[in-house]
């Protein structure tokens, strides 16, 4: 068989392009059976292990396709899209193909609600003041503020999303410094001098 021959002439130190040209078959196809032999020590069909997944290769684009386009999607209403396509699958095995494509249900990072403009102006700022040398910034008042809800609190949201990916725009929460029943708390230092955070109970009331 051609497959021991793959074996046989890979352990005599044969790279695969020259054995894909002396047996006359594709160098992947070489490299395919050689890989096998070296894992699992045969080169037969080994039998399936499980049942067959429901979900075919074309089923499982369309899934990720739809988790990356609304990564907000409950692992609920995936199921209720596959089964609009004709595709009636436990949200359990939803669940493990995303895994399996490597998108993950995280905790969406809340991040301030951005127009088109404000990104423009601080990616501006930051290009300008690339190579600002350190006596600049340290004549920078920093200040920063946030809000904490009175009644309620701000419920978590889960999104599906890929390692590495958890700052992207469609992957957070924008959020707002203003809107009624809350506490801002808001600080600010110069250099080495720093001022205790204050408190107001208004958003746009400041101590």
């Amino acid at each position: 068989m051609k497959s021991k021959e793959h074996t046989r002439q890979n352990q005599s130190g044969e790279e695969y392009k020259r054995i894909s040209k002396a047996l006359d078959i594709p160098w992947n196809t070489v490299k395919t059976v050689i890989i096998k032999w070296r894992k699992y020590g045969t080169t037969v069909t080994l039998p399936r292990t499980g049942h067959p997944s429901k979900i075919d290769e074309k089923t499982r684009r369309k899934l990720v396709r739809e988790a990356t386009k609304r990564p907000t999607a409950t692992l609920k209403e995936l199921q209720e899209y596959l089964a609009s396509t004709g595709c009636v699958v436990h949200v359990t095995t939803i669940s493990c193909i995303l895994h399996m494509s490597g998108l993950w249900g995280r905790v969406a990072r809340r991040k301030p609600f951005l127009t088109k403009k404000n990104i423009q102006a601080r990616l501006h700022f930051a290009k300008t003041h690339l190579k600002s040398p350190k006596s600049m910034w340290e004549n920078v008042l920093w200040s920063d503020e946030t809000k904490v809800e009175l009644f309620g609190h701000n419920c978590k949201k889960y999104v599906w999303h890929k390692n590495n990916t958890a700052h992207h725009q469609k992957n957070t929460i924008p959020t707002v410094k203003h809107g009624g029943g809350s506490i801002m708390l808001w600080g600010w230092n110069y250099e080495q001098f720093q001022i205790p955070v204050n408190t107001g109970t208004k958003p746009s009331g400041f101590c």
